[in-house]
């Protein structure tokens, strides 16, 4: 697990490829919206299509306005609210 983005707005974690476990085979990505207190894990080619959107946009070398703005693209899909551990 990998912390890739944070902001006053989202945290990105990455989680590396786990062949073991099947949500884990293609690597996958939680996406946190602080504010709202919610998340949504992505996987598989959800996960794939993430990777390469960031891939295009981090070469663009966005503000943290652009990449929040990216980000917020996922809020329709999260529905899990956050716990802390």
């Amino acid at each position: 697990m990998n912390l890739i983005y944070n902001s006053d707005q989202y945290s990105v974690v990455e989680f590396g490829v786990d062949e073991e476990l099947d949500a884990l085979r293609f690597g996958g990505y939680e996406i946190l919206d602080k504010p709202a207190q919610r998340e949504i894990f992505i996987a598989g080619t959800m996960a794939e299509s993430f990777r390469q959107n960031v891939r295009e946009l981090i070469a663009t070398e966005p503000s943290e306005e652009e990449i929040d703005d990216f980000l917020g693209s996922y809020d329709l899909m999260m529905s899990q609210p956050m716990t802390f551990h």
